[in-house]
């Protein structure tokens, strides 16, 4: 087998191939065995559909196991991969598919006619399907290859995946990330949340993000553990798979979510040794309520989509709310000032700078912007952040008002342009504020012109079809102006304090 630098690493994991990977909703399970030859041969159909080293491949499916040999057969096959949100629209689709210029597109059967007529326009060569259930063109497709596959060598500095993140202005940028980027930060995951082959986690979150993919299901190979895999978070299910499971990766929403049921107690999670909770920001009262009600104190930590994770609460030792904790092994943080780029002592807030292993290459195709976004060898974040004297790191805003819902970026800008779109709306705000659930809610504040008749509920009709369903506002609120400074920019701190409130559950 030649050395694929990220696969062959995964492989080599495998502490047997009659091991269980996949622990399957139907009560049926998959393999290593079973993981590893269904990704040769859909890697042996890459090659047929002439997707050469370098190529990208665009997939847009629900979630499933073939899904995931998809992954490791496009590493295998030395391509790209290039995972799209299933919330996205057509329309959506189609600068990501003119950017990346992939080689071939995997869409869900139902948008089979659409996708097909979008790949032509485009150039895009080769089109299939796959469904949530592993079936699809894709499947019938590889069934004719081997269960081998002699693996395309690739080494550490070499891509292997793409994950697009929108910007505050401008076009969406696909951050390049290459084998090492992805292995070493799987490797340093698995020491410091120490996963071994007896882990069994309960796998509930989406495989186009780098929390599902990148973090849970390359840790659970590199240790050679299993995973419950599910389609979608259901709270009274993952509370019951708590019996036989070890630790569950999710996002605020799954803790909210498990709070409102009464089944979560401290027997019910006693089997557990570990919840990891990011993505977005994790309200303090949330940490609080679940360490009351079952003895856990969730593990918080600090990535985004061009570092994979940056930092992590300790294992061992303090987890405390409303931190994200240390960098990882390897990886260099700084707090600089935002004006003169110069280095600040702890305890002062400033710009979270990363270097390490973990950083993208940079941005597909824009140079400049890969320049603009590095300073001195440091990747800067965006992210205002503070180290206590302790050496814990806590987020404390974002300087480019980027808001995360459900662990999905949403960009302000895109929002507010199809708001402005609307008849009657003079100008528009869109703003993240916390949300119990969410981390934060996207919420919209409109500026009416005389004489509209405009509500929420006809803004928000409005833009159904327009945008993902993530990216819509939650609320929408009317006001006769929106608050400047002396320069005329829109103060967007004092929408975020006059509606921090309005999401907070009631005691």
């Amino acid at each position: 087998m030649s050395d694929n630098h990220l696969f062959s690493a995964l492989a080599s994991a495998a502490p047997s191939l009659d091991k269980k990977l996949a622990l399957l909703a139907d009560g049926s399970a998959v393999t290593y065995g079973e993981m590893l030859a269904l990704s040769a041969r859909l890697a042996g159909l890459l090659v047929a559909r002439g997707v050469k080293p370098g190529d990208r491949v665009a997939v847009q499916v629900e979630k499933s196991w073939p899904c995931l040999a998809l992954y490791l057969a496009t590493v295998r096959a030395g391509a790209v991969y290039l995972p799209l949100n299933t919330g996205y629209t057509l329309n959506e689709v189609r600068y990501f598919l003119g950017d990346a210029e992939p080689a071939l597109f995997v869409c869900r059967p139902e948008i089979e006619a659409e996708a097909r007529a979008l790949a032509g326009e485009l150039g895009v060569a080769a089109v299939e399907t796959l469904d949530g259930e592993g079936a699809g063109s894709l499947m019938d497709a590889a069934a004719r290859f081997p269960s081998d596959f002699d693996d395309v060598p690739r080494g550490p500095d070499d891509l292997a995946a793409i994950l697009y993140t929108s910007g505050t202005t401008g076009r969406a940028k696909g951050a390049m990330l290459s084998h090492g980027n992805l292995l070493s930060n799987a490797q340093a995951l698995k020491e410091c949340w120490r996963f071994t082959e007896a882990d069994v986690l309960i796998h509930a979150l989406p495989l186009f993000h780098t929390h599902g993919l990148f973090v849970a299901v390359n840790i659970v190979l590199l240790s050679g553990a299993s995973m419950f895999f599910r389609a979608k978070f259901d709270p009274r299910e993952a509370i019951a798979l708590m019996e036989r499971a070890t630790c569950l990766m999710g996002v605020p929403t799954f803790y909210t979510r498990l709070l409102d049921q009464p089944g979560l107690t401290r027997a019910a999670t006693a089997p557990m040794r570990l919840f990891v909770s990011g993505s977005a920001p994790l309200l303090e009262e949330t940490h609080r309520a679940f360490r009351e009600r079952t003895g856990h104190a969730i593990l918080e930590r600090y990535g985004m989509t061009e570092t994979c994770m940056n930092t992590s609460n300790p294992y061992d030792g303090e987890r405390i709310a409303g931190t994200v904790g240390f960098p990882l092994p390897g990886v260099t943080l700084r707090i600089t000032d935002p004006a003169t780029g110069a280095e600040l002592p702890a305890g002062e807030i400033g710009m979270v700078e990363v270097q390490g292993p973990n950083v993208t290459k940079g941005y597909w195709r824009m140079p400049e912007k890969t320049a603009s976004e590095f300073h001195d060898g440091f990747f800067v974040t965006g992210d205002l952040g503070r180290i206590d004297a302790r050496g814990y790191l806590s987020i404390v805003g974002r300087g480019k008002d980027l808001v995360i819902t459900g662990g999905f970026n949403v960009y302000p800008k895109e929002v507010e342009g199809e708001i402005d779109a609307i008849d009657g709306v003079v100008e528009s705000a869109v703003i993240g504020v916390p949300h119990p659930d969410f981390g934060e809610g996207v919420t919209a504040v409109v500026v009416a012109g005389t004489g509209a008749d405009l509500t929420e509920q006809a803004v928000l009709q409005a833009l159904e079809g327009r945008l993902a369903k993530f990216k819509q506002p939650k609320r929408v609120f009317f006001v006769e102006e929106l608050p400047r400074n002396t320069m005329g920019k829109v103060q967007k701190n004092i929408l975020r304090d006059s509606y921090k409130d309005i999401y907070r559950r009631s005691a």
